[in-house]
């Protein structure tokens, strides 16, 4: 029952996305969005989830992982209800950081919840690979059910889903999941956490608005300059500090610095991905709401299969060839679409997504475990929550660029200027997936491994092992496959 109450938030939140994405043209036409309008409704959910993960593990470990949890699930449901009632797009982009800020407190605290309750170390990797299992169901259910309540209900109804989820986990919570509390919690951070929210939200913000203003306007200039002069300030504080929100030494170790800009680069790929898609196939093709979803089907049915096969491949010590794989389906994926007309033939935009789906089911599970490859056993957990982070800052990333690059396109009314407009950013994430494929072969080699060696003593703690002997050791965290 406690692996069933933590796997309902990781439901809410991965569905939460593709839900969401399907709904974006309703949304759009009937609060009558602009471009910018619709990619802040869901950078802002992904802006504020990156900025706030690390902050909700040391909170809830703290404070307490079960009351933590719970208050994750109450701002979550309560912010679903409040995005279901927003009058205006502003509303809404400012009702989903009620939800985002929420969701921070879900999965990252579920995961603590699962490993400090089921302590077999075969219990425990069971467990983690149906959290990885789940994660997949709900992207496959995520498109196919937006579909259907956008079409029949109307896009508040995506929304008001997650209420009776939410709230039928805060009770199970209640009556299943003991508290627990680490012995020596670490420091809070509040101005280290200040300086990951102000860069992140000025950068985005740069990019998102950079075609509307002009990217030589004074606005956007002051945008960039603020987001680099805040991760400048967050280096040199964090540098000082005794217990730093984030412990900079990591990124000395090579493998732990590749998965970081992996996670980046692939769910930036997926995310643009996604926020054009939906557009394309509803505005640009005229599709329904639920053929649409349907449509989206094969992507989350090859990342269901493929995750699992990514986590046998990284167990046995093949986390290497799991990148390359994915970053190879990730730039043959973007490849098809390339020439994307209105009239693309259907099965041609299937074996894209397919492709896509394999990408990001092959790279889940290698940015984890490579992440966490030569770390300190103590420093694991804090490793693997930068790579969830790392994720959620690509999405935000891949949603700004695709917006900002195809926007023009995206507004006008001509049909044959809206798929063409897509074309730059396919071109985009084929060097994605290019740059997947060079960063693990960088990231997994001799000298890699070597450059993790090197920062153990430094942070003063034995080092795990190298990266194929933590694949092949740890398959219970390499199976998961999810974020």
């Amino acid at each position: 029952m406690v692996l069933a109450t933590c796997c309902i938030s990781l439901f809410l939140v991965t569905m939460d996305v593709t839900i969401v994405n399907v709904a974006l043209p309703s949304i759009r036409h009937d609060l009558h969005s602009s471009v910018s309008g619709l990619q802040w409704s869901v950078d802002g959910y992904t802006v504020v989830l990156a900025s706030f993960l690390l902050l909700a593990g040391s909170t809830a470990d703290r404070l307490g992982r079960r009351r933590t949890f719970q208050a994750g699930l109450a701002l979550f449901s309560a912010g679903s209800l409040l995005c279901s009632l927003a009058p205006t797009t502003l509303a809404l982009v400012l009702f989903r950081m009620v939800q985002a800020l929420g969701g921070a407190m879900l999965n990252p605290v579920a995961m603590s919840i699962i490993v400090n309750t089921i302590t077999d170390p075969r219990a425990r990797a069971r467990a983690i690979g149906i959290w990885g299992g789940v994660f997949g169901l709900s992207m496959a259910i995520g498109p196919v059910a937006g579909g259907i309540l956008t079409q029949h209900v109307g896009w508040r109804s995506v929304f008001w889903i997650n209420v009776p989820i939410g709230l039928t986990a805060i009770a199970l919570t209640a009556r299943f999941v003991p508290e627990s509390r680490a012995p020596t919690p670490r420091r809070v951070d509040p101005v280290g956490q200040l300086f990951v929210i102000v860069a992140l939200a000025a950068l985005t913000s740069g990019v998102i608005d950079g075609r509307r203003f002009g990217w030589s306007s004074p606005y956007i200039l002051i945008s960039f300059a603020t987001s680099a002069l805040a991760v400048a300030a967050f280096v040199v504080y964090e540098s000082r500090r005794r217990e730093p929100l984030v412990d900079l030494r990591f990124f000395r170790s090579a493998p732990f610095s590749g998965a970081t800009l992996t996670a980046v680069v692939a769910f930036a790929s997926f995310s643009g991905f996604l926020f054009l898609n939906s557009l394309y196939l509803q505005e640009a093709r005229g599709l329904s709401p639920s053929a649409a979803g349907a449509c989206m089907l094969p992507t989350a049915l090859a990342l269901v299969v493929c995750s699992p096969l990514s986590g046998r491949l990284v167990g046995a010590g093949h986390a290497r060839w799991a990148l390359v794989a994915a970053g190879c389906a990730i730039a043959l994926g973007a490849l098809l679409l390339t020439g994307l007309r209105v009239d693309t033939p259907l099965h041609h935009l299937v074996a894209a997504y397919v492709l896509l789906g394999i990408g990001l089911g092959m790279v889940n599970a290698p940015i984890t475990n490579t992440a966490v490859s030569g770390m300190p056993i103590a420093q694991a957990g804090l490793a693997a929550a930068v790579a969830s982070t790392s994720r959620q800052v690509g999405a935000s990333l891949g949603v700004a660029l695709a917006g900002s690059i195809a926007g023009s396109g995206i507004r006008m009314a001509r049909l044959s200027a809206f798929a063409s407009s897509t074309h730059p950013v396919w071109w985009l994430t084929v060097a994605y997936g290019i740059a997947i494929v060079t960063i693990g072969f960088a990231s997994t080699g001799a000298w890699a491994q070597e450059s993790a060696r090197r920062i153990a003593p430094l942070l003063g703690v034995p080092p795990r092992a190298d990266a194929k002997a933590v694949g092949a050791a740890a398959p219970e965290t390499a199976a998961a496959g999810s974020p």
